[in-house]
């Protein structure tokens, strides 16, 4: 049966229904996708436990309660009237004709792999082997591949049997309210324009702070570290936001065309535009090596060789065992030419864009105006939007609702993965050397070498 890429999907399946993700965020994708009256078909979990339907449903109820929901019983009758389980090896061709038989006569299925990577090629293989390949749409997490090597065989594992129009490649990021609101910002306000371009902005810089550590995650994250885990996915679909070109139209292809133009711009890191540290104590982490060179912090400088960025740095760090939790991108403007209205020595501050989310979900712009007095002199004022985060919404209920309708919009497409990977692949084969840093601190003293030119980070 040939696949209608545009069709709304009439079932979900998602293999590895019983791990970590599902109880953490996707029973409660799904429940309130019921509750907006958006799941309305089967959805059939696939895992090696040997569960029942029953155990699935109980499961995910505790699910809910221990993620704080408010469950309404008659919303989670519908979602467990839906819920059924296929239990078997992901090796076996009979799991996926139990899979097949579930399904009945449902044949626009989304596939979901909550799974790790190195189960693809068995599931994606299995899948076709019962000839749902040609009609469905495949779902993968992050992370998609630990290279450039491994992601390039990642997809040609996945194309085997689907269609790059097929296959969507899930940040969750891309989900945030927040992180969506930096396109709606840019190109439905025309005050912006004008100024978004190397001529008015001095610098950019994006912090992705914790005020925590590794949280007993040590033998997950030793094993990824702050590049791979946040900054070669995450933060960099930031810039990407935040540096492309106006899109041709609000098609998805449109939107992603734009981004992978900006990371394509971007020229491979190397030793001199980065700075790993680690936090003290790292060592003494359970599940972490004792001669562990894994970077806990990360921070890069970069600049993108397009014609609206040339020459204009771009500054990125993310760490553990920061001084707070914070997630933003700052946009500095140009000074004036000179000083006006000045009191004094007082030297105004710069225009800043502050495009925070987290903790909040907010734009922040930093101007100056008068000070209230006598005097003719100028003072630091801060304009605030804080937006309320939807009831209901999260980035997983949003994204997993985009692919059952087949919109891919917010998803990554093949060339944007293999694009981020390109641009960090040269130091993850050969990385600096990690510096120490204190806890409750912004990372190592070498941080500062990314700031030349007169640049200093800017931290709220």
């Amino acid at each position: 049966m040939s696949r209608h890429r545009d069709e709304p999907a009439d079932a979900l399946v998602l293999f590895g229904i019983s791990g970590d993700l599902a109880r953490k965020k996707l029973f409660s994708a799904l429940y309130d996708l019921t509750a907006a009256g958006r799941l309305d078909m089967p959805v059939i979990g696939v895992a090696s436990r040997p569960w029942t339907d029953e155990i699935l449903r109980r499961e995910a109820r505790a699910a809910l309660a221990e993620a704080g929901e408010e469950v309404d019983d008659a919303v989670f009758a519908r979602l467990a009237a839906n819920l059924c389980y296929v239990a078997g090896d992901y090796t076996n061709r009979a799991t996926y004709a139990e899979m097949e038989l579930r399904l009945g006569d449902r044949r626009q299925p989304v596939f979901y792999l909550a799974i790790p990577p190195g189960l693809f090629d068995d599931v994606v293989g299995g899948i076709a082997s019962v000839g749902l390949a040609t009609a469905g749409r495949l779902v993968v997490e992050k992370p998609f591949g630990r290279d450039l090597a491994s992601a390039r065989e990642l997809n040609d594992i996945i194309h085997r049997h689907f269609p790059e129009d097929a296959v969507y490649r899930i940040d969750h990021f891309l989900g945030k309210e927040s992180v969506q609101n930096l396109m709606i910002f840019r190109f439905a306000n025309t005050f912006l324009e004008p100024i978004w371009n190397r001529h008015f902005v001095r610098s950019v810089q994006i912090t992705m702070a914790e005020d925590f550590g590794i949280e007993g995650r040590g033998a997950f994250y030793d094993s990824v570290g702050a590049l791979r885990d946040v900054l070669q996915n995450h933060l960099l679909q930031m810039v990407s936001l935040l540096a492309m070109e106006p899109p041709v139209s609000e098609r998805a292809d449109a939107l992603r065309d734009e981004r992978v133009k900006v990371l394509e711009a971007i020229r491979p890191l190397d030793q001199r535009s980065i700075v790993r540290g680690q936090y003290q104590g790292y060592h003494a982490e359970d599940g972490v090596a004792p001669d562990s060179d894994t970077e806990t912090w990360v921070g890069v400088r970069f600049e993108i060789d397009s014609w609206r960025w040339a020459g204009v740095p771009w500054v990125m760090r993310a760490g553990k065992g920061m001084a707070r939790t914070v997630t933003e991108a700052v946009v500095e403007l140009h000074r004036p030419p000179r000083p006006l209205f000045a009191a004094g020595s007082c030297d105004p501050g710069a225009n800043h864009f502050v495009f925070r989310t987290k903790p909040d979900d907010e734009i922040l712009l930093d101007v100056q105006a008068k000070v209230p007095g006598a005097e003719l002199v100028s003072g630091p004022v801060q304009m605030h939007l804080q937006h309320d985060r939807p009831e209901g919404r999260e980035a997983y209920d949003r994204l997993i609702g985009d692919a059952l309708r087949g919109d891919p919009s917010l998803f990554a497409r093949s060339d944007s993965v293999l694009e981020a990977w390109r641009i960090v692949d040269g130091v993850l084969l050969d990385p600096p050397p990690v510096r120490p840093y204190r806890r409750g601190g912004w990372g190592p003293d070498e941080a500062n070498q990314l700031l030349h030119g007169g640049l200093h980070f800017i931290t709220r």
